[in-house]
């Protein structure tokens, strides 16, 4: 298992499985149990998913290369450092292939856009739970600039238990430093010209059709639309190469689910590799 150093000078263990055509994952393949799993799963996360998404993309045939890169910033935060330019530097070096596709999901999609357009190296491209045209950046940085003030002025913890897809009902747990390092990613990203991108690989978007999240008082009401722009933008995003697919009745959650993404990405790669 090799380890790697990434830009803050931190180090990060890649993990390698199967054989083939090699594709790169930024997720954990930890098998987690206990409280850790409960209380996952009843925010409606499948504690087990990064685990299953690289032992089916294995079993399919492709050599799949990982990394618990969400995971480690958690552990080890770069608060002022996690640029736009930085993120896609770790990406680059976790994936040590000479060529390779890469599939992220959520931030780890717009993360994977960011390293498509730094690199000659991606033989494709895929993005889940995050638009490739009319991205939610500036809401995305109005909602994390509201989790880094509730770190430094934490939030009397909610009352009940907690409701998948429901931010307030939720105890925040985050440290200043882990909430800063993503206002300093979307920071880094309020210039990025989504219209200017046009990649030659092939690239796949999708997202739960109902994957729309509106926040609560608590994140000043914010709305962070990201079913609708892949709808809106589905024939410019075709017309440049791209397949769009949405996951009828899915939201954020269970669109990122191994059972839904290994039916569409499989296939897709199979056809694309």
């Amino acid at each position: 298992m090799p380890t790697v150093t990434l830009h803050d000078g931190s180090t990060l263990d890649v993990r390698v499985q199967g054989s083939g055509p090699a594709i790169f994952l930024p997720v954990s393949t930890a098998i987690i149990e206990g409280e850790q799993a409960d209380a996952m799963r009843a925010w409606g996360a499948d504690p087990d998913n990064g685990h299953a998404l690289a032992t089916g993309l294995a079993d399919a045939g492709f050599r799949v290369i990982t990394a618990d890169y969400e995971g480690h910033r958690n552990q080890h935060p770069a608060p002022l450092t996690l640029s736009a330019d930085a993120v896609a530097a770790d990406l680059q070096a976790l994936a040590g292939a000479d060529r390779f596709a890469y599939y992220g999901y959520s931030w780890l999609a717009l993360s994977g856009l960011q390293l498509a357009i730094r690199t000659d190296r991606l033989t494709a491209l895929a993005m889940g739970g995050y638009p490739p045209l009319g991205g939610p950046y500036e809401a995305m940085l109005a909602v994390t600039r509201s989790a880094h003030r509730m770190a430094l002025d934490p939030p009397l913890p909610p009352t009940g238990e907690p409701v998948a897809g429901d931010w307030d009902s939720v105890a925040f747990t985050q440290t200043p430093d882990q909430t800063r390092q993503f206002v300093t990613l979307y920071e880094s990203l309020q210039d990025f010209d989504e219209r200017a991108v046009h990649l030659d690989i092939p690239r796949l978007a999708f997202a739960g059709a109902e994957d729309n999240i509106q926040y609560g008082p608590a994140w000043d009401n914010a709305y962070v639309a990201l079913a609708e722009p892949l709808l809106e933008n589905r024939e410019a995003l075709q017309k440049d190469g791209w397949e769009v697919r949405t996951v009828p009745r899915a939201d954020h959650m269970v669109a990122m689910q191994a059972a839904t993404v290994l039916p569409i990405l499989i296939p897709w790669l199979r056809s694309s590799l």
